[in-house]
């Protein structure tokens, strides 16, 4: 059963129990999935070549990961003990929402995060008092599409899993239903 249809199956019953909600529309639901990468350190020390080749590698291996071309964020001012300027490119992200969105959290709760290194299920921290998780994954090889013998330079990148919870307590009880792996 696909993550989205376990939600319309199960959570949605339960949490109308649980809660009292009227109508399954006011049933909290997953909006979007926000993933961003910064290059920070692997490109700090670098020359411009050697610069755009890191960038290149990294944006090619989180298109993969997510199934969507990711977009550059740049700097809004230069800070000098940083090396940056303003305009230059300092991270990547992707949004993904829909059938995309479905697909990653399948593959992140199912896969990826049971392969990372020291991983003891999500701290119920991690969800903030509007409802939504943000955690940060270390190496970017526990994704099955990643191949570890091909990667030149192993990142780490945040997730974040935006949902219409009003509080944390709707957010946590939607994650644990969900199926993800929360402490």
């Amino acid at each position: 059963m696909s993550l989205k249809e376990k939600y319309e199956k199960e959570v949605v019953p339960k949490m109308m129990k649980k809660f009292g909600y009227k109508n399954k529309m006011a049933v909290p639901k997953i909006g979007k999935v926000l993933i961003n990468v910064g290059f920070g350190k692997l490109i700090s020390e670098k020359t411009g070549d050697e610069q755009k080749k890191i960038q290149q590698a990294v944006l090619e291996d989180l298109a993969q990961i997510t199934g969507q071309r990711p977009v550059f964020t740049t700097a809004k001012k230069s800070i000098s003990g940083f090396k940056i300027r303003k305009g230059m490119p300092i991270g990547a992200k992707a949004t993904l929402r829909r059938g995309k969105m479905y697909d990653f959290l399948e593959r992140l709760i199912n896969i990826a995060l049971p392969r990372s290194r020291d991983f003891w299920g999500i701290p119920a921290d991690s969800v903030d008092k509007n409802g939504n998780l943000t955690i940060g994954i270390r190496e970017h090889i526990a994704f099955p599409e990643i191949s570890p013998e091909k990667v030149k330079f192993i990142f780490g990148f945040e997730v974040s899993v935006v949902t219409t919870a009003k509080n944390k307590e709707e957010g946590l009880e939607l994650f644990r239903l969900m199926g993800f792996p929360i402490k």
